[in-house]
């Protein structure tokens, strides 16, 4: 085997220490991102969704930065492991993707490892070759790489995929509003009442110029007095009964449930009276000696 030239061993160096930072930017990018989705499920729980979709754009963006780093660690290794092709004065024609992607990259990244990478690449292929990766003239970086770097706001339909996700991982009940969709009616609690007075603000004026039948409601007034939802219509007066009255039947009357009353006690007749007296005279009798 060849001994490798003092340039291809500095870039080797290079190579390792870029997969190195790599990994450890994308550990730090992954908790970050874990945090601020916790946040979001607490803005949704909240029922703030309009600063929620504001925000989660910040979680696209880094993942979009993570799934780029992994892309660049992915290039760092194939050339670690072809290092030996890059002993040629030509670039290899399997190389020049992975090469020129990383020419395109490392000064949109803040790895400063891929800074040295870039920089030696340029020194052993040349001032045109890394032109030629700059601008993109020949179509040979990778497509996936130059999608990651457009900086652009994320798609309506992204957002509340995240959102959907985000509310699913930490057991929040959330239903997707339509960007541009009117907020719900208000309730005025300041007013008598409190939070039970049940009272509705004014719509806003800018409902009321899209939707003119909100327009003519907001004009109604409520009745002062709610009537009963059960009404009975009087009956119509005839020749018979000129002044009708409606009548109500009378209620059943209930059974009395008091306790009967105990008999009145027999009044001593003068034969029960005769009885005593003669009882009373034999038990005498019978005493004497």
């Amino acid at each position: 085997m060849a001994p490798t030239s003092p340039h291809v061993s500095k870039l080797k160096v290079a190579l390792k220490l870029s997969i190195s930072r790599l990994r450890m930017a994308q550990q730090k990018e992954t908790a970050l991102s874990k945090v601020a989705r916790r946040q979001m499920a607490q803005l949704l729980e909240a029922g703030k969704e309009d600063s929620a979709r504001i925000r989660v754009e910040n979680i696209i963006r880094q993942d979009i930065s993570v799934e780029l780093m992994e892309i660049l660690e992915l290039y760092c290794e194939l050339l670690l492991a072809r290092i030996g092709l890059l002993d040629a004065k030509e670039c290899d024609p399997g190389l020049e993707e992975p090469i020129k992607s990383l020419i395109y990259a490392a000064p949109r990244t803040e790895i400063r490892e891929l800074q040295t990478v870039r920089q030696l690449l340029v020194e052993k292929y040349g001032k045109e070759f890394a032109v030629a990766a700059i601008e993109n003239s020949e179509q040979k970086v990778s497509p996936r790489v130059i999608k990651k770097l457009r900086v652009e706001p994320p798609d309506e339909l992204l957002v509340t995929l995240y959102l959907k996700e985000i509310a699913r991982t930490y057991g929040i009940s959330y239903r997707a509003t339509p960007p541009g969709t009117p907020p719900p009616p208000e309730f005025d609690d300041d007013q008598e009442g409190g939070s039970g007075s049940g009272k509705m603000k004014e719509p806003p004026l800018a409902l009321a110029v899209n939707d003119p039948k909100a327009a003519e409601l907001a004009k109604v007034t409520p009745p002062s007095q709610m009537r009963s939802p059960i009404n009975i219509a009087p009956p119509s007066p005839s020749t018979e009964n000129v002044h009708p009255v409606i009548r109500m039947p009378d209620a059943p009357k209930m059974p009395s449930l008091a306790l009967p009353k105990p008999p009145a006690p027999k009044p001593q007749t003068a034969r029960n009276l005769s009885t005593d007296d003669e009882l009373a005279r034999r038990f005498a009798a019978l005493k004497k000696p």
